[in-house]
């Protein structure tokens, strides 16, 4: 994984969780293809092998774009907090916050 990735930390835990966090833990992230640049957002528990996925060709959408590095990942403490901040990712105004994170990061 590259050097210039954002990782926030997890929101605090919502109120009655229990148990291992880990176990439940979600992340939201955001891939670049090295091929054209475009950003790709989604959601998983392992982030490593969802790389994976998506550099190996496993992945419909992502495929003809090959090879995707991972330029931001955001830990949430459940699905439901993952798939909203997925969906403000893959808006417009979403899309272009990602792009000056990464603008900064990098440099």
């Amino acid at each position: 994984m590259g050097k210039n990735i954002l990782f926030l930390p997890p929101l605090r835990p919502s109120r009655g969780q229990a148990g291992n966090r880990s176990l439940r833990m979600f992340y939201v992230y955001a891939i670049q293809s090295e091929k054209d640049g475009r950003i790709y957002v989604g959601m998983t528990k392992d982030i490593e092998i969802r790389l994976k996925e998506h550099n190996s060709g496993k992945t419909r959408s992502t495929k003809r774009y090959m090879p995707w590095r991972l330029i931001y990942k955001e830990a949430c403490n459940d699905r439901v907090q993952a798939r909203k901040r997925e969906k403000y990712f893959k808006s417009g105004i979403g899309k272009k916050t990602l792009k000056e994170i990464y603008r900064m990061k990098a440099s």
